[in-house]
């Protein structure tokens, strides 16, 4: 049963109602409310509620960061320092005087309690403790030892959401070496673009993985990798697959339950390094050109997200902690720090719709998970799917349920609330790659509003900035953050000057870092987000967020995904709709017709697209997220670089060309 019974619920929110809120009990037992408590004591300043606690984070950063870090039980050694040159965006320094390492604070947990709960599409549970975490994380530890790892060099990883990713990723950062990973489904070509940049010297790979009921292998793709980026000097393969792979094709190849073998729980080193040591390289999606190589401190990466575990998502020790995801997106990373906070990973790796979308919420149930993540295009598509979840299945052990990957529609807060389950904390989050957190998300202690992101993230500096760089109380922006924060990249690697960096993120308000979210604020001290700014449609001067369109178009119940652009046209910009549509449908005058009433009776006049076309299937990255920006390219007749890091490149070919686009 909910630990927390009662709280608001659906029926849906009114402008002055919120669809959700929590129990006075539940507010009285989050962590949140704990570390109000011990601020209020510590620091003798009134922080009762989000709101005065979050302007406190930022008008005393010294002192909320060194809260975070003593709330959070963070372990090393934090120096007397906590910021240096905080007033530089970028060049401020965090806790400069500070030893920690990354693993030892997510393997500190020695106990028989369950470290990892996994699920491969198709097959049952399994479950590994936190001993038996740390003795092969040990094992492994030795191992790239003896290959000659040391802090600063870099290990890569070919490989599926399964616990010995988790594993190698440990053992890799025990050692100070930095880890860098993307999903198995990616071709030769994505992979290279990513490894080849950051030259690693071990490589960590599946001969195959489980997806939508096949199987795929990838060991010679493996080896073509390898051919291609001299630097690798090891392949450990993980046999996904049924009996021992073939390694004969690989130099200096083994197999990971060798590499393994011989740990004991207490034998890991931990190699404490500086705050800012790297930690990971991630990508950006790599869809308009060669993918940026990321690098991300040990320190900032662990306190920004110890903070949003305990304080934003209220995880707690021992709750069952999920996110689907791949290890090519950033929510890997981040759930994966939840072992810092205690709590059980669930780790699942095959399609959330094989055999139909039951699949996820069947295991929700099966493993009791306390904090259930996914993408709002998931979400959609269960609904729009036509699937109940609520009615066939228990979900009592769900207290949070997390959305990213893009815009959480209001039709989606109806659905979780109405179909999913009732008394829940739905928080939608949003930041990024960039940052490795968020910059938006959740307020365990606060309502929900339809459509909204609860809040700001404690210290984080968010606004909304105009085209002149001046903050919007109302009305849609830039969305922005102008103090620095412990996450902040370190840079990116190969860039030694640091201008590609500032370039990314300082150039359009320099001393500001500018996301390229198209956003607002709510009137309820919350955000919305309209779209990538970058995609932003500009019909007669007037910028329109895509995910306006979006959420209009996809309450049509024939329409199962959209995409839309604006094509140059006559020295203006037109909105162009793209829809997928129910099997078997062809889109007529008449649905068109709909769609246009549909838009322009709930956005305005200029949102109503003036071509809609019905195509066959929309390209998407590796983490699911459409990509306008690389249909507008095709439809204006400009090259896609990168073709390998979508998901489904061949989808692109259904823009190019197209009649309908040249009267």
């Amino acid at each position: 049963m909910s630990r927390f019974p009662g709280g608001l619920a659906y029926p849906p929110s009114t402008v002055s109602t919120p669809i959700w809120q929590p129990s006075a009990e539940r507010v009285a037992e989050s962590n949140l409310t704990r570390f109000i408590a011990r601020v209020e004591s510590a620091y003798g300043v009134r922080a009762g509620g989000y709101d005065a606690l979050h302007e406190w984070s930022l008008r005393a950063p010294d002192e909320f960061w060194r809260a975070v870090w003593d709330f959070g039980e963070i372990v090393g050694e934090p120096g007397s320092v906590v910021v240096e040159g905080f007033e530089r965006m970028p060049g401020a320094v965090w806790f400069p005087e500070a030893k920690l390492n990354f693993a030892e604070n997510l393997l500190r947990k020695r106990k028989t309690d369950p470290a990892i709960v996994f699920c491969v599409e198709g097959r049952q549970p399994q479950s590994l403790t936190y001993d038996e975490l740390c003795a092969a994380v040990a094992g492994l530890q030795q191992t790239l030892v003896k290959f000659g790892v040391a802090p600063g060099d870099r290990v890569a990883g070919f490989v599926p959401n399964l616990p010995e990713t988790v594993i190698a990723m440990l053992a890799t950062t025990s050692l100070g070496a930095v880890w860098s990973s993307c999903s198995p489904d990616f071709g030769v070509h994505g992979a290279v673009d990513r490894f080849g940049q950051i030259e690693p010297r071990v490589l960590f790979a599946a001969d195959g993985y489980a997806y939508n009921g096949a199987s795929h292998d990838c060991l010679e793709r493996v080896a073509a990798m390898q051919a291609a980026i001299p630097s690798i000097e090891h392949v450990v393969v993980m046999g996904h697959q049924q009996g021992n792979p073939e390694l004969s094709g690989l130099r200096n190849g083994m197999l990971f339950a060798e590499a393994v073998e011989g740990g004991a729980a207490d034998e890991i080193r931990f190699e404490r390094l500086p705050f800012d040591h790297p930690l990971f390289v991630l990508y950006s999606s790599g869809t308009t050109g060669p993918p940026k190589c990321i690098v991300h401190g040990a320190g900032g990466t662990l306190l920004q997200h110890v903070k949003e575990h305990r304080l934003q998502v209220d995880l707690k020790p021992g709750d069952r902690f999920f996110y689907f995801t791949t290890c090519g997106w950033m929510m890997w990373n981040w759930l994966v720090s939840g072992l810092a906070s205690e709590a059980t990973l669930v780790l699942y790796d095959g399609s959330p719709f094989h055999p139909d979308g039951n699949v996820l919420f069947d295991l929700a149930d099966r493993v009791s998970i306390d904090v259930f993540g996914t993408s709002a295009k998931f979400i959609d598509s269960v609904a729009k799917a036509g699937l109940e979840p609520g009615r066939n299945h228990d979900l009592s052990s769900v207290e949070t349920i997390l959305s990213t990957g893009s815009p959480l529609s209001e039709e989606s807060f109806d659905f979780t609330y109405g179909h999913i389950k009732r008394d829940v904390a739905l928080a939608s989050i949003s930041g990024g790659t960039d940052i490795i957190s968020c910059f938006v998300g959740g307020n365990p202690i606060g309502p929900v509003w339809r459509g909204e992101i609860q809040a700001p993230g404690l210290g984080m500096a968010v606004d909304v900035y105009d085209d002149a760089g001046q903050p919007l109380d109302r009305g849609k922006g830039e969305l922005v953050c102008t103090r620095p924060f412990p996450s902040m990249p370190l840079g990116f690697h190969g860039d030694e000057t640091g201008e590609r960096y500032r370039a990314a993120y300082f150039d359009r308000f320099p001393g500001t870092w500018c996301q390229g979210d198209f956003a607002e604020r709510t009137e309820h001290g919350g955000f919305r987000i309209h779209g990538r700014s970058d995609a932003v449609l500009n019909p007669g001067g007037v910028r329109i967020g895509t995910a306006e369109i979006y959420r209009q178009v996809e309450k049509i119940d024939e329409v199962v995904e959209a995409l839309v652009i604006g094509q140059q046209w006559r020295g203006d910009v037109r909105v162009v709709l793209f829809v997928t549509l129910r099997p078997g449908l062809r889109l007529d005058d008449a649905l068109v017709q709909r769609i246009r009433a549909q838009v322009r009776r709930n956005a305005t006049p200029r949102h109503v697209p003036a071509r809609v076309i019905q195509v066959a299937d929309i390209p998407r990255t590796k983490s699911g997220k459409i990509v306008e920006l690389a249909v507008r390219r095709i439809v204006h007749g400009e090259p896609v670089a990168n073709r390998e890091a979508l998901a489904n490149p061949e989808a692109l070919d259904h823009f190019a060309d197209r009649p309908e686009l040249r009267d």
